[in-house]
């Protein structure tokens, strides 16, 4: 089983860039398990169609987790993917983080932590306790980083670099770099500068994705990529990618960067 999680910026694509992978993952006969790690529930949306499915918070507070069956948690989607949305707690109220922790041990109670590839859709704007979870805990064996050229997606990268260095020395914790995903916004030299920023970190950039409208027309239509226009060029940078990481044998632990170096990395790369 092969266990990678997606973590990046809030709003730079990872559920985007998941569900494109989960998709590409399914067509190659992989029986494959997407979760959706993040309050805002909408990483598996594409999958199921642009349907949001309930999260196993919400029915943990309407039944009780003890009373939770298989079927009720986890949907099948787009080819077969299976689909998870942890959810977080009511807005205002508790630790979001907790949301993941509790999803994992009812996953692993009802069996459903089995597939050829597990996919996590982590938020990583904040890196507390929750959601490193994946990492902590062992369940993430390969991080991604999902990032743009942009200072403060490369801020957020780097902050989930330093919890990637810190949490392999626990005894528990498998979690190495498997590589940086540049999900492009159309910057000047983006290309360039997220690929110096992944060897700067000790790593490489596995894949650059294009921005292409496409992607916003086949979510419009509720469908991935994948799904939508699976003979796009697009759809193949996704499949590339999708091949690229079940290939992959390279896991690094990476070495953040100080914030003034990468202040001056961005910066060299803007003028």
């Amino acid at each position: 089983m092969k266990q990678i999680a997606l973590y990046g910026k809030g709003g730079i694509g990872k559920s985007t860039t998941s569900a494109n992978l989960s998709a590409a993952l399914s067509q190659q006969g992989l029986d494959v398990l997407q979760i959706g790690c993040d309050p805002k529930r909408d990483s598996t949306r594409m999958l199921m169609q642009g349907t949001l499915i309930p999260t196993v918070m919400d029915l943990v507070r309407e039944r009780g987790d003890r009373a939770l069956s298989l079927d009720e948690v986890v949907f099948r989607g787009f080819n077969g993917v299976r689909c998870v949305e942890a959810g977080g707690p009511e807005p205002g109220v508790g630790c979001a983080g907790r949301g993941i922790i509790a999803t994992f041990q009812i996953l692993e109670r009802l069996g459903a932590l089995s597939a050829d590839v597990v996919v996590y859709d982590v938020l990583g704007d904040v890196v507390c306790g929750g959601f490193a979870m994946p990492m902590r805990e062992g369940y993430a064996e390969e991080v991604y980083l999902v990032t743009s050229g942009e200072l403060m997606s490369l801020y957020a990268a780097n902050n989930i670099c330093k919890a990637i260095s810190r949490l392999s020395s626990r005894a528990r914790s498998r979690c190495r770099l498997g590589g940086v995903i540049c999900n492009a916004k159309n910057l000047p030299r983006e290309e360039e500068l997220v690929a110096e920023f992944s060897e700067k970190i000790g790593s490489s950039m596995i894949q650059f994705i294009p921005r292409d409208q496409v992607v916003q027309q086949s979510e419009l239509n509720r469908k991935t990529v994948i799904q939508f226009t699976p003979d796009s060029r697009q759809a193949g940078v996704y499949r590339e990618l999708a091949e690229k990481i079940m290939e992959n044998r390279r896991l690094d632990i990476p070495t953040p960067l100080e914030m003034e170096d990468l202040e001056d990395l961005a910066y060299a790369y803007s003028t």
